[in-house]
């Protein structure tokens, strides 16, 4: 396929003008396409110098409304939704609560990217409270498996941040990402085209990542408008939060609203972070490029960026600030009680002693940060303000081996519910 000519300015057949144009025109771009994604929060910022909030900040009684307890979480791709998926990992089990996890064959993702299939669940995690693994997602396959009651989320990141991490991260199993001579991120925005291929294997990695999460076409013209309208409708429909990847807590402000749940409930540590030599500076002009050849994403990023801030505004910047005040400093209590510092220190996988605690790597070239717990921290209740070994390590546990721990446990649950029926069936005590 042509490649458009605004992805190349390198051709000697290109006169001079012609480049210098096309710098201007792309840094154009680029800063209205930053005010666009920025400019709720703008706003919202402006007016919390203006006013202060008359909205009350106080959830819900547990007298009065509940924790809820359904939840189907989209965990999108290398949008910080691995924090995410550790908060409601967390939140299960000590909830006792059953989650839906993938059968063996699909790994710890529910066999992605095919579309999700109520099939792809293991029957042990059945009837289940909560899904947040990976999949693409198909919204009736879902209801098949979640109670009727399900409040549904999900989060989006800048497109632009998201595609170099898409690119660092997948560069050896994306053969789109793979075949750039020098795998350079610069060389595939230059003639994207010459190097992606839509129907080939991890393709979706290379185009609208989080169009084809939420199970949209990632190759539609982004210049269908009634296209775009109608999917942004129906993730409206289905999604009650779209939070955003750059202001987390923030968006934990409102899912503790929504969900009525307490401070405790959403403290969290950052996972599945690079190193930053992992990590490429995006050169003047490359953060332009990305949206454009990531369209759909970063429509809806826009308009979920914009519309994560009205919610905001309708809390209150005072509200608002106060809450996130209050989770970082609990946020920080915990962090202390566990490691005994304000933050613990990122480690490459090959330096972590447990096991249990080192993350998946996804190729040689890139490394996954984790954590290991201090040999010289208070555990067990020794004195007040420590935290217990187990929460401890929970809070820091990898996908991939939390995913594991929650299977062992549900289906020694299941397994025991079914002894149970068996025995009453046959009419012996228990």
């Amino acid at each position: 396929m042509k490649v458009p000519t605004m992805f190349i300015c390198t051709s000697a057949s290109l006169p001079q003008i012609s480049c210098k144009k096309m710098f201007f025109l792309l840094l154009a771009v680029s800063s209205l396409s930053l005010f666009l994604h920025n400019r709720g929060r703008f706003i919202w910022t402006i007016k919390s110098f203006k006013w202060a909030s008359n909205t009350s900040c106080s959830l819900p009684s547990a007298a009065t409304k509940p924790k809820h307890m359904s939840i189907a979480f989209l965990k999108t791709h290398k949008t910080a939704s691995s924090t995410m998926q550790n908060i409601l990992f967390r939140f299960a089990e000590h909830h006792n609560l059953t989650v839906a996890l993938p059968q063996r064959p699909c790994d710890h993702q529910f066999c992605y990217p095919s579309s999700f299939n109520s099939k792809f669940v293991h029957p042990y995690t059945l009837p289940a409270h909560i899904i947040t693994s990976h999949m693409r997602f198909n919204h009736s396959e879902v209801q098949r498996i979640m109670p009727n009651d399900t409040i549904y989320i999900t989060i989006l990141r800048e497109p632009a941040s998201m595609f170099e991490s898409l690119f660092s991260y997948y560069n050896q199993y994306c053969p789109s990402f793979k075949r750039v001579p020098d795998s350079s991120l610069e060389t595939f925005l230059k003639e994207p085209w010459r190097y992606f291929r839509p129907t080939e294997k991890d393709s979706m990695f290379a185009r609208n990542a989080l169009t084809y999460d939420l199970g949209g076409d990632n190759n539609h013209r982004a210049s269908d408008k009634a296209y775009v309208k109608d999917f942004i409708a129906n993730i409206e429909r289905i999604f009650s939060l779209v939070m955003i990847s750059e202001y987390f807590d923030e968006s934990l402000v409102l899912l503790r609203h929504l969900f009525s749940w307490e401070l405790e409930d959403v403290l969290y540590i950052n996972l599945n972070m690079r190193t930053p030599s992992s990590r490429r500076s995006l050169q003047q002009g490359l953060p332009a490029r990305i949206r454009i050849w990531n369209a759909l994403d970063t429509q809806l990023y826009n308009h979920f960026n914009a519309s994560l801030w009205r919610q905001l505004d309708a809390l209150g910047p005072d509200c608002v600030a106060r809450e996130v005040q209050l989770l970082r400093e609990a946020r920080d209590r915990l962090v202390r009680g566990c490691f005994g510092g304000p933050q613990p220190q990122p480690r490459p996988a090959n330096q972590i002693k447990d096991k249990v605690l080192r993350p998946w790597q996804p190729s040689s070239k890139v490394t996954i940060m984790g954590y290991d717990l201090p040999l010289n921290a208070s555990y067990l209740g020794a004195k007040p303000g420590s935290e217990s070994r187990d929460r401890c390590l929970k809070l820091i546990m990898p996908e991939v081996q939390y995913s594991q721990r929650l299977l062992q446990i549900q289906s020694l649950r299941y397994r025991r519910r079914l002894s149970d029926v068996l025995r009453r069936k046959l009419g012996r005590a228990p």
